[in-house]
Parts: C-alpha cells; structure tokens; sequence
C-alpha cells in the first residue's frame, strides 16, 4: 500500500502548506518510551522505516519539538544501521542527513534516541479521582511534541508501542496487544502493534489505573471498555452500547479497519478523540446513564472515515468530521427512527444557518486556513454533515450507501481528497455531481428562501413563487408539501430551483390549505417562506 501511496502523492492536488517530504514515505514507527513517577519526563527511542521513491536522496526531515522554557524534546543521537548520522534538530523540525544517499524504492531503518518533558501532545496530569494518569492527545499535529514524525495526516504508517511504566499502571494502545511482562523494580512492559497504517493524529497510547472490560466481539473483532476504577459501573455501562453501534457501520459500511475497538476514559481536551483501535473520551463523558451514544457513534464511525480512508490535507477535514457527524445520525436513525434524523438536521441546520450569518465568506473546503485547529467549526461538522444529508436526497438511499461503501473499499488505509470522493458518487449513482459538490464544499454560504404561494380557483393551480436571496443562485431540489383542505397528509412536490426567481404552477384536485417547503429537512436553506 505505500508504494500505491507514492503513486497518489505524485499525483495528487496539494492544497496546504505543510512542508512534505515527497521523496520520503515513513512505512513504520517503533517507539519505545519510558515513564516514571518521579517526574514528567520520558525517555525515548523510535526506530522509523523509511522507504526512498528516487535515488539520491541525501536527508529528509522530522517534526519534532525541540527544548523551550524547560519543556520540549532534546535528542541525544541518530543511528542508521548502527552507525551514527549527521542531524540537526532547529525549533520544531529534525533534519536528518543520510550517510549515503538513497537508491530508488530502497528501505532503511534510523533510529532516534531523545528524551524530554512534552509541553504537549502527551497530557501527564491527574484524572478527576487524583490518579495520576498519561494520555497521548495528538489532533491535529500535537505528536510532534513527544514523537518524532510526520506530524501530518498524508503519509501514513504502521505503529508500534513498547511501554515501560511503573506496574501500578495499565496501558492502553493501538492495534494488538503482543506483550505485557512485569520487570523487576516495580515496572511493566506494554507492547501494542498495528497492521494497517494509520495517521499520526490517531496513533496514541494512555497509561492509568483502568478497570477493563471485554464487551463483545463484533464480526470477529473485540470491543473493550477501559475506565477509571472508581467509574467502573456507569462506565462498562455506558461503553457497552458500542458493540450495537460497531455492528450497525459494519454492516452499512463494510469490515472495520482495525485489530480491536476500545472505549476508553481518558483526559483528552476534546469531548471524544477518534484515536485509532482506541478512542479517547473525556472522563466526564463517563456518567451511567448512556447519554454518550451520539458521541460513541461519532467516534466509531471515524474508524472507516477520518482513521482508515483519511483526508490528505487539513481543508478536507469534513471528509473526518462531516462524516462522523452524519453517520452518528444515521445510526441513531436507525435506532429510533426517522423523527429523529429530521429532529437532529434540523438542529444542526439552524447551527449551519447562525454561524453563515457571522462566516459567510467560509465555504468547508477553505484553502485559506493555515491552522488546522481551525478546521473545527460547524463548516467542517454540521454544513459538512448537511452535504452528505443533501447528496442522500439527491442520489437516493441505495446510490448513498453504496458510494459510501465504494468509498471505503476504494481508499481504505489511504488518503483521500473530496475530488475522489465525488468520482466515486458519480461513478455509483451515474449523475454529473460537479455543481453540487462545488456549490455546498467550494462556495461560501448557503441559500436563502423566500417566496409566496396563491391559489387560482378558476383554473385550480397553485402558483408558488420562489426566490433565492443571496448573492447567486444554487442549485436546488426543493420539497414542497401541499396540505389541501380537509386533508392531514400532504401531497409531495420535488421542484428544481437554479435561478433567482422562479414560478412554479401546480395543478391540484382542489383548494390547499397550506403550503410547507422541505417539510422533512432535506435541504440545507435559510427559508423565510410562511409555513401557512
């Protein structure tokens, strides 16, 4: 798969600024980290595989971040094959020069020894119950503050973890666990391996006092739950609705992407951190009453998008977050029905509406943004959530899932842009689908609907009159419902909106009572319409 990566990167639209290495494809990453009670610093060593994509390469470099106000990495030394390399280690960035240069397609292995306090990246604190506890919090780019890496979600690598830590402590990892041994001293080594490449944004570990427990087994795939054990009733509780929910996306979506799934409590900043294998939650998330399911669901649903087929630069971000957020709905659709999926879009809608009104010159796929942390706005989650509600409608049920599905196959393990995943929609449902991704992705705002409705008793038509308010006129396919006198079902009219002001004239078997436009939140408007 990594050659298949070269490939794709030589061809590939680049759209943000970080400095990539398009020589240099990291295959594997070994670390091996010490840590202690004594103090925050951790000592470490990374053993990374490189292969070459021409001959004559010379060096290439690492995020990593360097010593700073007492925090940051300091690195004691680089070997290749035993024999020490040249580097140079400037503010954020690792500079390794080679002791020979490449050959094309060659793989060599370096190893970096350095050790430090991170000054982020890895969160050394107490949990709520005063437990001290380390967990690893890498989104977007914070690896670089303990792990030597290309600290960017396009090229991506098998991970290992080999942890010594005091025993009192249990460790969590991505991928299998290959090894856990008690050494003398007090002290335990952890050792957690992946098979598939992930980004290193969701490759982590974390260190506590958990109380485990193995939930189910999924299509041959184990679900666990690791709490804190003063949390270990409402958390197993809470956690053990992931088994429903992994069964649900393996079904709909196709075979989870990795080794195991655990949920696990942990001191993320974020409210759930999609970490691949091993998701991160906030400990206060942890409540026994399950009111996490939404937010399970989400994270779940990252394994296939955002950790599997992962975007391939920061301005796609809605190809993690919008599709997590949706398919978090569509399963809770699936739970408990249609209401619901409209209840949420609707609420979501209104968030798209609001934050339009303050960023109206924000479109999801902003080239403009140099932060990624940026990236987390209700553009990237709720609009980007909104264009895969809308592209459902449009292409219908069957076409939706099955581009969902295609999607997946196609870039499993890989990275993706929203070009490719247009193709593939296009391709499954046989629509040109260019104006539509370009209107809701490429174009800032959303439209605003304003209208009115009359009825003609002489030649019994309803003429409805529409008119798109912003600056230029989308594309639309609008849901009209039609209430006639007398009558609690509506009759359903699907018109297609592309110009400023349009005139729709509609015959009817007699006078309409009232007239309601996207009567099941199916398309992402501002309507100023009179629902009467």
């Amino acid at each position: 798969m990594a050659l298949l990566l070269a490939v794709y990167w030589l061809l590939a639209p680049i759209d943000d600024r970080y400095p990539r290495n398009p020589n240099v494809d990291v295959l594997h990453y070994a670390f091996n980290l010490s840590l202690t009670d004594s103090d925050d610093r951790i000592a470490g060593s990374a053993r990374i595989t490189v292969r070459f994509r021409r001959a004559g390469v010379t060096g290439f470099e690492l995020d990593l971040v360097g010593p700073r106000g007492g925090r940051g990495m300091s690195v004691f030394g680089i070997e290749e094959g035993g024999t020490p390399t040249r580097y140079e280690h400037r503010g954020d960035r690792l500079r390794i020069t080679l002791n020979a240069p490449s050959r094309a397609s060659e793989e060599r292995t370096l190893t970096v020894r350095y050790g430090g306090v991170p000054a982020d990246g890895l969160i050394v604190s107490s949990n709520r119950f005063g437990d001290r506890t380390f967990f690893g919090d890498n989104w977007p780019n914070r690896a670089r503050h303990w792990l030597p890496t290309v600290d960017h979600p396009y090229d991506k690598a098998t991970v290992e973890f080999v942890v010594t830590a005091p025993s009192h402590y249990q460790v969590v990892g991505p991928g299998e666990l290959l090894e856990e041994t008690d050494l003398p001293g007090s002290l335990r080594i952890t050792h957690w391996s992946t098979s598939v490449p992930m980004a290193t944004k969701v490759m982590t570990v974390g260190a506590a006092r958990f109380a485990v427990q193995h939930v189910d087994e999924v299509a041959g795939t184990p679900v666990q739950s690791w709490v804190f054990p003063q949390d270990r009733d409402r958390g197993f509780f809470d956690f053990a609705l992931a088994g429903r929910v992994l069964r649900f996306f393996v079904d709909r979506i196709g075979p989870y992407p990795y080794e195991k799934l655990a949920n696990v409590q942990s001191k993320t900043r974020y409210g759930g951190m999609e970490n691949a294998s091993n998701i991160f939650y906030a400990e206060t998330a942890v409540t026994g009453d399950r009111s996490i399911e939404r937010l399970v669901a989400h994270e779940v649903a990252h394994q296939w998008f955002g950790n599997s087929v992962t975007e391939a630069d920061w301005h796609h971000a809605w190809l993690s977050e919008g599709f997590a957020t949706y398919l978090a709905e569509v399963y809770l659709e699936h739970a408990y029905g249609s209401e619901r999926l409209r209840s949420n879009m609707t609420d979501a809608r209104d968030e798209v509406i609001a934050y339009a009104r303050t960023r109206s010159e924000s479109p999801v796929v902003d080239t403009t943004v140099v932060d990624p942390n940026a990236m987390l706005s209700t553009n990237t989650y709720q609009k980007g959530a909104w264009v895969l509600h809308m592209l459902r409608a449009e292409v219908g049920d069957e076409a939706f899932f099955e581009g969902l599905r295609a999607f997946y196959r196609e870039f499993r393990d890989a990275n993706a842009l929203s070009d490719d995943f247009r193709r593939t929609m296009e391709r499954v449902s046989g629509r040109d689908l260019g104006r539509f991704f370009r209107q809701w992705l490429r174009e800032p705002g959303i439209p605003v609907l304003d209208g009115a409705w009359t009825w003609n008793v002489g030649t019994r038509r309803l003429q409805l009159n529409l008119v798109q308010k912003q600056a230029r006129p989308f594309d639309l396919r609008l849901d009209v419902a039609v209430y006639l006198r007398g009558s609690d079902v509506p009759r359903i009219e699907t018109l297609r909106l592309d110009e400023a002001t349009e005139r729709f004239t509609i015959p009817l078997p007699s006078a309409p009572d009232r007239v309601v436009i996207d009567p099941e939140a199916r398309l992402l408007v501002e309507s100023l319409f009179p629902d009467a």
